[in-house]
C-alpha cells in the first residue's frame, strides 16, 4: 500500500496572506468556530467540497486548516477573479487554479491540474455549486469534485460553512456585523471507485452535504429566526425559494454552457 503524499508546507507567501486575513477577521471580530478538523488529513491530498453561499467561503474553509494544521489549500476559482484589482493578487499568491465555466474543455484543464496537485500531496478546496446560492440550500453539484477525486485516488472531505452570509454575499451590501458566529464543520471523508459513475456519486456527495448543512443551520448559535433574511425560505427565513433560485440557476448555466436559446425580436 502507497504511502500518502508528504503535507505541503506553508510558503512565505501563504503566511503573509494568513496574517492579513487574520488581522482583518479579528479586527472584525468575527468568532470563527472549526468543528471536526480530524476529518482533513494531516498529510496527502484531499478535495475539500465546499457549499458556497457567501463571498467568504474561502477564508473559512482555509481557517482550520491553514490555521491548526499548517496546510495551504488550492481553490479552485473562476478565471475572472484574476482580473480583479482586490483579489487578484490573492488567488495569484494562493497558487489558485483558474477554471473557464464557459469551456468545457478549459475546465478539463483545470480538473486535470487539480488532480495532479492531489496526487502531490496538496489539500484541494472546490465549490461543486460553482456560484452562490442565494435560496442558501444547495444548488445542483457538478461532477468536478468527484472526477478530481477518482483522477488521484485522493477522499472527498464535506466542508460546510454558515453564518458567513450575514456578513458579505450576493445581492446584499457587505457588513463588518462585529460579533458574527460563523461556523465551519468538516464531515466525514467520502471515497470514490475509479469505476463508479460520476454522476451517482456527485449525488452522493450533495446528500452527504445537505444533511450536514441542515445539522449545521439548525445547531446555529443565534439560531434559525422566522422571517430572517439569512436564513432558508426551508427553515421559516425570508431568504428566496429555492424552486425560484432553481429556475433561475438553470438558465444561467445553459448561458454558461453556450445553450441559451436565441431571445425573440
Amino acid at each position: 500500500m502507497s504511502q500518502p503524499a508528504p503535507p505541503q508546507h506553508l510558503t512565505w507567501k501563504w503566511r503573509l496572506i494568513a496574517a492579513v486575513i487574520i488581522g482583518v477577521v479579528n479586527a472584525c471580530r468575527w468568532r470563527v468556530r472549526v468543528q471536526d478538523l480530524h476529518h482533513v488529513p494531516r498529510a496527502g491530498g484531499a478535495v475539500l467540497a465546499f457549499n458556497h453561499h457567501s463571498y467568504l467561503d474561502f477564508i473559512m474553509v482555509a481557517w482550520g486548516p491553514v490555521r491548526r494544521l499548517r496546510r495551504p489549500i488550492r481553490f479552485l476559482a473562476k478565471r475572472e477573479i484574476w482580473a480583479s484589482r482586490w483579489l487578484g493578487w490573492l488567488v495569484r499568491a494562493a497558487e489558485a487554479v483558474p477554471v473557464d465555466r464557459g469551456s468545457t474543455s478549459a475546465r478539463a484543464g483545470a480538473f486535470d491540474a487539480a488532480a495532479a496537485a492531489l496526487r502531490n500531496g496538496d489539500l484541494v478546496a472546490v465549490a461543486p455549486e460553482q456560484t452562490i446560492s442565494p435560496s442558501f440550500d444547495l444548488l445542483p453539484f457538478r461532477t468536478g469534485a468527484v472526477r478530481m477525486a477518482q483522477g488521484s485516488g485522493a477522499p472527498i472531505v464535506p466542508a460546510i460553512g454558515w453564518g458567513s452570509q450575514r456578513i458579505a454575499t450576493k445581492g446584499r451590501r457587505p457588513r463588518l456585523a462585529p460579533g458574527t458566529p460563523v461556523v465551519v464543520r468538516f464531515g466525514e471523508p467520502l471515497h470514490v471507485a475509479p469505476d463508479e459513475d460520476p454522476v451517482a456519486a456527485t449525488e452522493r456527495l450533495r446528500v452527504a452535504m445537505a444533511d450536514l448543512l441542515d445539522r449545521v443551520q439548525r445547531e446555529y448559535e443565534h439560531g434559525t429566526p422566522a422571517s430572517a433574511w439569512w436564513v432558508p425560505a426551508r427553515l421559516g427565513g425570508s431568504a428566496p425559494p429555492h424552486d425560484e433560485v432553481l429556475r433561475v440557476h438553470e438558465q444561467r448555466t445553459r448561458r454558461w454552457n453556450g445553450d441559451q436559446p436565441p431571445s425573440p425580436t
